[in-house]
């Protein structure tokens, strides 16, 4: 194993952490109507838990409204159900053909309580990517213990582990800034 290949490896595993990151942030509501708050509700369709999304189209019309337009009409009571139990605070309303979501104004005591949480992803996501880092000069020192690269790979490899972690940490404050700020504008 070469250290470049020791390090496309530590990047895709930073990538997917980002990514992760990425999708629970945007689950997160801020006030406005977002579809992908949806993607984390599961409905008993036949027997199979299945988003919403991919039951029917949701759409944001309004900037505080979602519209769920199933392909299924008989699963609105199911969807509507699924809806209430989870942990989005929204109560559907429907009129036979099209669910509506109507998303509350967010008070100033949320809007802080979700910045705490968006603050808590994000350090647990510099966490992973600590540890990611952490990994990647084990497995770097192992590899020059076993005579597969250098000295001089090992310390070009560690600086280039440093550097790919540094900009990682940097694009997760960026996401959690911006997160931040996107909540807290009313």
């Amino acid at each position: 194993m070469t250290y470049q290949d020791c390090i496309n490896n530590g990047t895709q595993r930073m990538d997917k952490t980002i990514s992760v990151l990425k999708q629970e942030l945007s689950s997160l509501k801020a006030g406005r109507a977002n579809p992908q708050i949806l993607d984390r509700v599961l409905v008993d369709y036949y027997g199979t838990p299945t988003p919403i999304t991919q039951m029917g189209n949701v759409s944001a019309p309004e900037p505080r409204v979602l519209v769920i337009n199933l392909w299924e009409a008989s699963m609105i009571k199911e969807v509507e159900k699924a809806i209430t139990q989870s942990d989005l605070g929204i109560n559907p309303s429907n009129d036979g053909k099209v669910i509506r979501l109507v998303v509350p104004e967010l008070t100033q005591e949320r809007r802080k309580e979700l910045t705490k949480v968006v603050s808590k992803l994000g350090e647990e996501a510099r966490i992973a990517i600590r540890a990611i880092r952490r990994d990647l000069n084990e497995q770097l020192k192992k590899a020059e213990k076993k005579g597969e690269i250098t000295e001089d790979e090992l310390t070009r490899g560690e600086k280039e582990v440093q550097k790919t972690t540094d900009k990682y940490v940097k694009t997760i404050d960026e996401m959690v800034q911006a997160k931040e700020k996107e909540i807290m504008s009313v």
